[in-house]
């Protein structure tokens, strides 16, 4: 029996079946990724940066192909997929003409005959990443950790192995070095096992407040650096003098963003009274012209959830 299940957001067919990688299987990937790290950490920024150019460049020529996977996956629009590949590759671009410029020693004046502050790698770095921007979430940590010399290991949500093995697959197609960059098929309870593996020597964590409680435990337990950003609770706050059109229109978009399901999306109105009314009638208006349908619809604004749990956790 495979131990993940995709399934199409769209109409609840089953895309794929995968197994998650064994305990030997997992540590060898460790074993090469580390080893590549200890090569690749002596590359210059130059070398890193024409590959992370080519990265880029990989991601624009395939961006229909790789926004198809993103929306049959975990079901966003086919246009705001696109947009979200773009995105990648301008995060690629950003940081291979800047890394040099931010990672760059800093002369300190001390009594001392020199002092300064120096940027080292730090070694293999997992990264334990959600499925509701499953390529940008990645590559906002993959290119500046690859650019600042880290290897990288890469735990994506089960609902998105695909986008997982396609982001590797970028990175291998722009001529980074097999292994640098490893997408790890496992599961919530595997994660606790590669932390506490010597050769990860730290982990960024997207995700929400649950799982960021269990993998700030195990790095603390393990003494590793760790980076999380969990769940918000935005509000939007609509005062006396606000523009009413314009602030109705700004939230039901932002209501909506990616069918609801970003951290970033208003989550709170919070209104005075005596505009309350008002906005309510307006807001009500702009949240009616959502047209809900297939993502890979021209027309659709408002795509499906991304899984029935998620959805039915709102009842």
């Amino acid at each position: 029996m495979s131990n993940i299940t995709t399934i199409n957001p769209a109409d609840l067919s089953i895309i794929a079946h995968y197994e998650h990688f064994n305990e030997q299987e997992v540590f060898q990937l460790l074993l090469n990724a580390d080893q590549q790290f200890q090569i690749w950490k002596g590359t210059d920024f130059g070398w890193r940066s024409h590959l992370m150019k080519k990265a880029a460049a990989v991601l624009r020529d395939r961006k229909d192909e790789l926004a198809a996977v993103i929306t049959l996956e975990m079901g966003k629009t086919l246009k705001s997929a696109v947009s979200e590949v773009e995105k990648c590759a301008w995060v690629c671009d950003y940081y291979a003409e800047n890394a040099a410029l931010f990672l760059a020693e800093e002369k300190i004046e001390t009594d001392a005959s020199k002092s300064f502050v120096a940027y080292r790698p730090l070694g293999v770095i997992l990264a334990v990443m959600p499925w509701n921007y499953p390529f940008w979430q990645v590559f906002r940590f993959a290119a500046p950790a690859l650019m600042a010399g880290n290897g990288g290991v890469l735990k994506h949500a089960s609902n998105v192995p695909r986008c997982g093995e396609l982001i590797q697959e970028v990175f291998e197609q722009a001529g980074f070095p097999k292994n640098l960059f490893i997408n790890l098929l496992i599961n919530n309870i595997q994660v606790d096992k590669v932390i506490e593996n010597p050769i990860i020597k730290a982990i960024t964590l997207t995700g929400s407040e649950k799982a960021g409680s269990a993998v700030a435990a195990a790095a603390g337990k393990n003494l590793k650096k760790s980076v999380l950003e969990l769940g918000g609770s935005d509000a939007y706050i609509i005062l006396e003098d606000a523009d009413l059109d314009l602030a109705a229109a700004q939230c039901a978009e932002s209501r909506l963003l990616n069918s609801g399901q970003s951290c970033i999306g208003a989550k709170r109105f919070i209104v005075v009274e005596k505009v309350y009314d008002q906005f309510l009638k307006k807001f009500k208006s702009k949240m009616e012209e959502a047209v809900l349908g297939s993502p890979t619809e021209t027309g659709t604004t408002l795509a499906p959830m991304a899984r029935i749990d998620l959805r039915d956790e709102l009842h």
